[in-house]
């Protein structure tokens, strides 16, 4: 399966970080199918449908966050969104070794000194994030209990998601107590740049 040229728009998404980018794409698709990180269909979309899609999630951060990203695998959306916001610290959260080995061995690679991988689940982890980040890891009642204890006081989870989005809130929002959240909105990344914006489901916890 060939894969997918650098697209134009990724210049004006990754900017002076375009090279790094470019350098990730390369690593991505060449260990895909050693690692299963990706499937061989994936390849021919690996920028518009993979790596610009998540990069664009660096919106939504503020200079300093500290950010977990949970179910990393392929470092997805961590790795992309680490390239754009050097600003950020970010902690790709992975269980698996030889994916938690690769992710450490290509953010080595990159030279991303604001990344660090951590072999865990997402349950594993402290409270001591203010985003977490997922990406085709659970539904969202799933992911709460996952991602919410790792969370610091007005922190937030921002998951990439699809066409359920709305149903998967009404099915979170029972939990809302419990973890103390206070918001469950459907937001947008990417909107002046992307043909198609990254659909997310942003969760707060109450200061």
């Amino acid at each position: 399966m060939p894969v997918e040229p650098v697209p134009d728009i990724a210049k004006e998404i990754f900017g002076e970080h375009l090279n790094t980018a470019v350098l990730y794409a390369e690593k991505l698709a060449n260990d895909s199918d050693t690692y299963g990180l990706l499937g061989p269909r994936e390849l021919d979309k690996l920028w518009s449908r993979h790596i610009l899609n998540s990069a664009v999630v660096a919106e939504r951060l503020s200079p300093g966050d500290n950010v977990a990203d949970i179910g990393s695998g392929a470092g997805l959306p961590g790795l992309p969104m680490a390239i754009v916001r050097p600003d950020c610290r970010f902690t790709l959260v992975e269980p698996m070794e030889r994916r938690s080995d690769w992710l450490k061995e290509t953010a080595k690679h990159l030279g991303l000194s604001n990344v660090r991988v951590f072999r865990a689940r997402g349950e594993d982890l402290d409270p001591q994030f203010n985003v977490v980040t997922a990406r085709a890891v659970a539904a969202m009642p799933k992911l709460i209990r996952f991602a919410a204890p790792s969370l610091l006081p007005g922190g937030k989870i921002i998951a990439l998601k699809g066409a359920k989005a709305e149903e998967e809130i009404e099915e979170a929002k029972k939990l809302a107590k419990k973890f103390k959240l206070e918001s469950f909105e459907v937001v947008y990344a990417g909107e002046n740049t992307l043909e198609q914006p990254t659909k997310l489901v942003e969760v707060k916890k109450i200061d």
